[in-house]
């Protein structure tokens, strides 16, 4: 059983235009046409096109592209802030904190066409905000699944909580959780398969697979193609085996 995985997006449609011509690539050397592309979420945010890619996602899924897109804990601060500005946003409340510097909310909001929305009061941005998003983008982000399960393969956002069943993970540990997840070397049942934290690289620990390599601070969207728990990076230069740390 394959499929593909995109990792943390960050408004670089550029870059994820690349990550999907990877997989293409990959589909026709291995001749499959059908195997789902889920993308990891985080698809908003510090990058200079948020509103571009969730056009693109869009377009794909409407064309009939077999992808699966999930929410990130950027993507929920960017409809929260939508929904209520005074209200809260997961880790960060009020929901305009989202505007700090760092964030990344600012970028996102000048990608629909805003002027200096981080530099003038909460209430005229967030009016111009909402008559700015297409009522398309917001239904979109706000009906993204939090995780995707296919046979042995667990994709989601930031993690889960270990040791707890599926049914009981509570979203905010879906979309933020690390340090307890990250630390856990127990296995998970399925090979989970995530991003948030951003790595240099694409990393195999044996029990999870992170791909989130830092597209909101200049690196790549990273593609790979994950087959049972085999995980392969996608490159120019075709498929590379991400190995698995080996114990004793």
């Amino acid at each position: 059983m394959r499929a593909y995985a995109v990792g943390d997006i960050h408004g670089q449609r550029a870059r994820l235009e690349v990550a999907h011509a990877l997989i293409a690539a990959d589909r026709a050397a291995t001749g499959d046409a059908a195997a789902p592309v889920v993308h990891l979420g985080d698809l908003v945010d510090r990058g200079p096109d948020s509103a571009g890619v969730i056009d693109l996602l869009l377009g794909g899924i409407a064309a009939g592209a077999p992808w699966v897109v999930l929410k990130g804990n950027h993507d929920r601060m960017f409809h929260a802030y939508l929904d209520d500005p005074f209200g809260a946003a997961g880790a960060f409340a009020p929901a305009h904190r989202w505007l700090n510097p760092g964030i990344g909310g600012v970028a996102t909001l000048a990608s629909y066409g805003l002027h200096a929305p981080g530099d003038r009061p909460v209430r005229p941005v967030h009016a111009e905000a909402v008559a700015a998003v297409p009522a398309a983008h917001r239904a979109f982000l706000a009906g993204l699944p939090l995780w995707h399960r296919l046979g042995e393969v667990l994709f989601v956002h930031a993690g889960i909580r270990p040791g707890v069943p599926l049914a009981r993970q509570h979203e905010d540990d879906l979309l933020w959780i690390r340090d307890e997840f990250l630390a856990d070397g127990r296995d998970h049942g399925p090979l989970v398969v995530h991003g948030h934290t951003a790595v240099a690289v694409p990393e195999h620990h044996g029990n999870r697979v992170n791909i989130d390599t830092r597209a909101g601070y200049g690196g790549p969207v990273t593609a790979v193609a994950v087959e049972g728990r085999e995980v392969f990076v996608l490159g120019r230069g075709g498929r590379r085996r991400l190995a698995a740390p080996q114990f004793r």
